[in-house]
């Protein structure tokens, strides 16, 4: 791989600039830079304050992107995330008027909170790159990446994201509440108001961009790709899940891994790397069965074992 020094050296940089800011989440923020780097999208499901807006934020200025972020409500309408045209009276034409989604790094805040047809709107963003407007298809910048949230605990006046749009998402991730010792150092931190002294952005969209092409070259061997064949042919025949992972499951599966082995300055896939992904990138695309759901079973749990099972390559 070219560049590999100049490479990791950014992306290690870029990695302590955030958990500098967002403290106490390594592997939150690995697994978010997994679905950077990997062309994906992140679904952060976590309760309000642990700095889900705080991680979405430092991370566009870090990369030195441009960042968005929209509130969902009940009201809002797909026009103010794709845009809208709106008729110019001096030109007597209709001008197009960016939506929140024209931004590099766009923050949807609690997307469950908005109605069905509102999220739906940003399927074409999440999957092609372009948002259609009155017929007129419009390419969103590059890179374009989508953090959304939601609340775990309260669903009242919540839409549940169906299987078709989370399956859009290359990850569900949790952040959780950091340690004490963690969390102390974030309070001393914002009494010495030292966030204001990190330093700016570490790498640009064009380094992004040539990182996602050098982690899509990242070898995968056929015995690792069986490996990663068979945990998503152990989801569909599990009696625990009434729907087993899709084969675009798989496609995003291959790409997490990669991008794993690429932030750890590797140019070919391990299984290790397989299993820090596999529960992260699985764990939405399965749905449990009635007879699970009544025994209280926890789908991360049954994918772990399922993980465990998988026979890994001898290679």
């Amino acid at each position: 791989m070219e560049n590999t020094k100049t490479e990791n050296a950014m992306l290690q940089g870029l990695r302590d600039r955030i958990n500098k800011i967002f403290v106490g989440k390594e592997e939150v923020v690995d697994l978010v830079l997994c679905c950077l780097l990997g062309g994906g999208h992140v679904l952060l499901e976590d309760v309000p304050g642990v700095g889900k807006t705080t991680l979405a934020r430092t991370l566009a200025d870090s990369i030195r992107c441009s960042f968005g972020r929209i509130q969902f409500t009940p009201d809002t309408l797909p026009s103010d995330v794709t845009g809208a045209t709106v008729y110019n009276m001096k030109t007597s034409e209709f001008d197009y008027r960016e939506g929140a989604v024209m931004r590099q790094v766009l923050l949807a805040d609690e997307i469950n909170r908005t109605s069905p047809k509102t999220q739906a709107s940003l399927l074409e963003a999440m999957a092609e790159g372009q948002v259609t407007v009155e017929g007129t298809c419009y390419p969103l910048p590059t890179p374009f990446f989508v953090i959304a949230t939601q609340n775990p605990i309260e669903y009242i006046g919540t839409y549940p994201l169906p299987e078709a749009q989370l399956d859009r998402f290359m990850m569900r991730l949790a952040v959780g509440y950091p340690a004490k010792e963690q969390e102390l150092l974030m309070a001393r931190n914002f009494l010495a108001n030292a966030n204001e002294s990190v330093p700016d952005g570490v790498c640009t969209a064009e380094d992004i961009l040539r990182m996602k092409d050098e982690v899509a070259k990242v070898f995968v061997s056929e015995g690792v790709l069986g490996y990663l064949q068979e945990m998503i042919d152990l989801t569909r025949s599990e009696s625990k899940f009434s729907l087993g992972a899709s084969p675009r499951a798989l496609l995003a599966l291959v790409r997490a891994s990669q991008a794993y082995a690429y932030i750890n300055g590797r140019d070919f896939v391990k299984p290790d790397d397989v299993k820090a992904v596999a529960v992260p990138v699985l764990h939405h695309r399965v749905v449990l069965a009635p007879e699970a759901r009544i025994t209280k079973e926890n789908a991360d749990d049954i994918l772990a074992a399922l993980v465990r099972k998988a026979r890994i390559p001898k290679e």
